[in-house]
């Protein structure tokens, strides 16, 4: 149970980056179309915070401060590096930023799969529609996908 309440932790510290990082695109994208995006996106995101923090409570497994403030920080330290390359390069922040987006919930979804595939008919996973988390992670990542290919092509368009 312990590897079990790590790696609950590990993507509980990845969703509080993701949320800080919404919540950056939010903000700067606020009067702009990509902000519904994104305000889905950090809904989605929240909801899966609170089944994961639910199943720590089921396995008796505390939330790791230390792991939740290394995922604050790492998000702060890769928005730096956004905002250098949106400033230097326009648009290539917004496709990193998306980019970090798709492999965060990719994680997640192989969260989802291997706790499915693992403990799928454990009384502690009663009630957690673990193929529905995961078929939600795979909708966020076509639509991020989406967009992250729409302004790549802007990007490097505007580039040549």
């Amino acid at each position: 149970m312990k590897e079990l309440a790590s790696y609950l932790n590990d993507h509980l510290a990845g969703s509080v980056a993701a949320i800080e990082l919404l919540d950056y695109l939010i903000k700067t994208h606020d009067s702009k179309p990509l902000a519904k995006l994104f305000k889905d996106l950090h809904d989605d995101i929240s909801a899966d915070q609170d089944v994961l923090r639910k199943l720590l409570r089921r396995f008796k497994a505390n939330e790791s401060a230390i792991r939740k403030a290394g995922g604050w920080l790492a998000e702060k330290f890769g928005r730096a590096k956004i905002q250098a390359a949106g400033d230097k390069y326009g648009e290539m922040g917004l496709v990193q930023a998306l980019e970090v987006l798709v492999l965060g919930i990719t994680g997640k979804q192989l969260l989802w799969r291997a706790l499915n595939a693992a403990l799928g008919t454990s009384p502690l996973l009663r009630g957690v529609e673990l193929g529905r988390l995961e078929e939600r992670a795979i909708e966020q990542i076509e639509r991020i996908e989406v967009k992250r290919l729409e302004v790549a092509r802007e990007a490097f368009l505007r580039g040549e």
